[in-house]
């Protein structure tokens, strides 16, 4: 599996489902394509300082993403994607 770290802006599509409270990324816009995600791997927040981070691994039907929401700014970062194929 090749994991390439990036570390760039990208647009999230965050849905929230008010019966099961949740929310959860939908469409990752990142140069100039737009993926659906179709699974939700883990995900977990942190703290910077008073900075409270949320990270969503999540696959579309070709590539894996780490994504992470600054909730501060509300900007959204991919920080690593993988296509799961054996190096």
């Amino acid at each position: 599996m090749m994991i390439q770290k990036i570390s760039a802006p990208v647009s999230v599509n965050l849905i929230f489902d008010h019966q099961t409270r949740q929310a959860f990324p939908k469409y990752v816009s990142w140069e100039g394509q737009v993926y659906q995600i179709n699974k939700i791997g883990l995900h977990h927040t942190y703290r910077t300082g008073k900075t409270l981070i949320h990270v969503f691994s999540v696959e579309s039907s070709t590539l894996f993403f780490r994504l992470v929401l600054n909730t501060d700014t509300l900007h959204w970062t991919l920080e690593e994607i993988s296509d799961g194929e054996s190096d």
